[in-house]
């Protein structure tokens, strides 16, 4: 199977992976966890996973774990979208330098062809960068220019035999950044990026915008005297159509240019709990009700429309925002800490799918014990859209 067999095709379901379960990432997931991990994803239909960096070990110890799992069962499949992290110079810092890279980047990148050439058989791409392009990232934002160099250069090893040439080479970002945004983003070096890219891999985030531009988000005044549930149906299809008109924007964007690509989605997700921005305090947004309305409609739009989707993400992960236990960036995953199962795949639960597997070697259960009138309890509909101004 090559990248471009895979990708869009609904029998080979993505998610974005980290294995880390700890509130550090100098605790590296072992070997045995990677492989719980593998058989979890396995079970649900996954067979494509995102990763977003090379200078960890997880990602070189996650496709020895997969070879493992090849060789017990000739049946099992998994792929890889690899991630090469690039950096500005001096990333968070005070005086980051946006048009200078970092010179980490150089052994990123080496790292990463090295896996590709040792594992052609799982690596089917390689991403450079995550969100380097995007300009709201002002701590650690990087030049196009430097990315278009990376892309180029992988492309140019693909051409001299130097690396698989079905491998297929991309950059994972933002909408925006992508052309799906302002016109700021509209230049000559992402014109040349999009051209040498082989496909798009954009992301895409409603729930963060319920915060940041919450207009759609809002409960609209002609449905203000609905349930609550109504309301919280209403404003998830609402997102959907947000995201959908993210990526048109995007494929728009370079149809405009002549070029005509595959475009995925590298990142979408939404979160299940937050004590910031998008919890009872702030948007409303998270909880696992919302969050699993969203990650069904994800699914069923893309598996129709043939996008991938790399929905993030597999398993909560506590190191992301260690000092704030309650953040909603520790609260991504499908499965959390505890080995439980969140409302958005308690159905794969009831199959059966999980049986005999474990997590830190305890069993899949559910959260809320499965009980959707326990879960509901947490819920909040959005607020009004006359509301708006005076809550922010």
């Amino acid at each position: 199977m090559t990248a471009k067999e895979i990708l869009g095709n609904p029998d080979y379901l993505a998610i974005s992976f980290g294995g880390f379960r700890d509130t550090s990432r100098e605790i590296e997931p072992t070997m045995a966890e990677l492989t719980e991990d593998l058989r979890i994803l396995s079970a649900m239909g996954i067979k494509l996973l995102r990763t977003y960096n090379v200078y960890y070990k997880e990602a070189a110890n996650l496709l020895e774990a997969i070879t493992k799992l090849k060789a017990e069962n000739p049946d099992f499949e998994m792929y890889l979208m690899l991630g090469a992290w690039i950096d500005c110079k001096h990333p968070r810092s005070n005086h980051p330098h946006h048009h200078e890279e970092s010179e980490q980047n150089a052994s990123e990148i080496e790292r990463a062809i090295a896996l590709a050439n040792k594992y052609p058989d799982i690596v089917k791409i390689i991403a450079v960068g995550n969100e380097a392009m995007v300009k709201w990232a002002t701590s650690y934002y990087v030049d196009p220019h430097i990315i278009l160099n990376w892309v180029n250069h992988l492309q140019g090893l693909k051409k001299k035999g130097k690396l698989p040439t079905d491998l297929w080479i991309t950059s994972s970002d933002n909408f925006a950044s992508w052309g799906g945004g302002g016109s700021e983003y509209h230049n000559d070096t992402l014109n040349q990026l999009i051209k040498a890219v082989d496909f798009i891999s954009m992301h895409t985030y409603p729930m963060h915008d319920t915060h940041y531009n919450p207009q759609f988000w809002a409960v609209p005044e002609n449905e203000s005297n609905l349930t609550d549930l109504v309301k919280i149906d209403s404003a998830m299809h609402r997102s959907l159509r947000y995201a959908m008109a993210q990526y048109e924007s995007v494929v728009h964007y370079m149809k405009s240019l002549g070029i005509n690509k595959p475009v995925h989605i590298g990142e979408t997700g939404w979160a299940t709990y937050s004590n910031e921005h998008y919890g009872d305090e702030g948007s409303r947004a998270n909880d696992e009700y919302k969050s699993g309305m969203y990650y069904k409609q994800m699914r069923e739009w893309t598996k129709k429309a043939r996008i991938s989707c790399f929905f993030f993400e597999a398993f909560d992960e506590p190191w992301k925002d260690a000092k704030n236990p309650l953040g909603s960036e520790n609260h991504f995953g499908l499965i959390n800490i505890r080995s439980q199962a969140k409302y958005m795949i308690w159905d794969e639960v009831d199959k059966g799918i999980f049986k005999g597997l474990t997590r830190g070697g305890k069993p899949i259960t559910k959260t809320f014990d499965g009980n959707l009138d326990s879960l509901l309890k947490h819920v909040k509909a959005p607020i009004a859209a006359h509301e708006i101004k005076t809550h922010h």
